[in-house]
């Protein structure tokens, strides 16, 4: 099975709409990296649903450390930083896209975080 994971920061004060916008930077920015490196992995996810994750992390090292990880792997993987229009001040580090990938590679970088 296949998913895919975003991870946010739980540091950084984000409203609800913010939030949803950059998660879903995220996700797209993710699934086009997908597209370049696994294409296979991104038609097999679209056909079992597209499943997706959003968990937190505590800190931008513990975002970082993640996004680490998975480049390590080669999974196809983003980071996203605001422009800093509205909330936040520009080039802040919000979240990481991962996959879509297979669901035990992931699991492995991510297992451990709690869902958002």
């Amino acid at each position: 099975m296949f998913k895919q994971v975003i991870v946010v920061r739980t540091d950084i004060k984000m409203g609800k709409g913010k939030l949803a916008v950059q998660v879903a930077h995220a996700a797209i920015s993710a699934l086009e990296e997908a597209k370049k490196k696994h294409r296979e992995w991104v038609e097999i996810w679209l056909n079992e649903g597209q499943k997706k994750v959003v968990l937190r992390a505590s800190s931008l090292k513990e975002l970082l450390d993640i996004y680490d990880k998975a480049r390590e792997i080669d999974l196809p993987v983003v980071i996203i930083e605001d422009r800093g229009l509205t909330q936040l001040e520009p080039g802040t580090i919000t979240t990481v896209g991962i996959g879509p990938a297979p669901e035990n590679l992931l699991d492995n970088i991510t297992g451990k975080l709690k869902l958002l």
